[in-house]
């Protein structure tokens, strides 16, 4: 199990990055057009500056729904391959069997 701080923080991006995502991808609309002039352009940049840091998409991390892992994470499933082994074994997950030959 992950540390509890390490989860909480990596909720709060989630949530910081729904919440600022709008003003950031116009943000960076008005930053990346070529045509608009360059002092409204920097502008723009100084703006999103101001935005929080922990409000961009990259900043958040994958983390199983069930343990909190980071590593080993399968997105499709949201849970890490330890967590699916224990599921996948007792049968919780539909249509996934243990290999056997």
């Amino acid at each position: 199990m992950a540390k509890r701080s390490s989860i909480e923080r990596n909720l709060k991006r989630v949530k910081m990055a729904k919440r600022f995502e709008n003003k950031r991808s116009k943000l960076k609309k008005i930053i990346m057009n070529k045509t608009i002039s360059l002092n409204e352009r920097f502008l723009a940049s100084l703006k999103l500056s101001k935005v929080p840091r922990n409000s961009a998409k990259s900043r958040v991390k994958n983390r199983c729904e069930i343990t909190g892992r980071s590593r080993g994470y399968y997105r499709k499933l949201r849970m890490s391959r330890i967590a699916l082994r224990k599921f996948a074994s007792s049968g919780k997950i539909p249509g996934m069997t243990k290999a056997s030959w």
